[in-house]
């Protein structure tokens, strides 16, 4: 089974080729890389769930090279880091709010899971690609009061 997402990224590929657009074909051809890795790993193809998985690592792998950079004075070097992110971002699925995932949280909480690690593995799974991880983690510490 391909992956509709894995199409449209090869397509976008392609575009950014012929439109000789050099930030996008960096990114996308990296990301179609990484994609590959993914396949060869699970020894088969991934389906738009893992394609979300491996756009999330790499965008989170230079939002935080991009604070790598500003924290050493290479702001030139942060903003292309930043806009490769802004390329990813756009496959990505439509984002949730601070106030959806916090309701998931409270509804996984009044299940009956009250442990940080625990709550923490049925949270990420609802949340994959839409929200930070971090910021998801800091909500969990919060209703849980510690």
């Amino acid at each position: 089974m391909s992956s509709a997402l894995k199409d449209r990224i090869q397509t976008d590929l392609n575009h950014a080729r012929k439109g000789r657009d050099k930030l996008r074909t960096l990114v996308l051809s990296t990301l179609l890389a990484d994609i590959k890795n993914k396949e060869i790993d699970a020894r088969g193809d991934v389906d738009d769930e893992g394609v979300v998985q491996v756009v999330s690592k790499a965008i989170k792998q230079r939002r935080d090279a991009s604070e790598q950079m500003r924290s050493a004075g290479r702001g030139e070097l942060a903003d292309q880091e930043d806009a490769q992110a802004e390329v990813l971002s756009e496959y990505l699925p439509e984002g949730m709010s601070e106030d959806e995932v916090r309701a998931i949280i409270r509804e996984i909480i009044d299940s009956g899971v009250d442990q940080m690690g625990p709550l923490m593995g049925q949270v990420m799974p609802r949340i994959r690609g839409r929200f930070d991880g971090k910021e998801a983690n800091r909500i969990v510490r919060e209703e849980l009061g510690s």
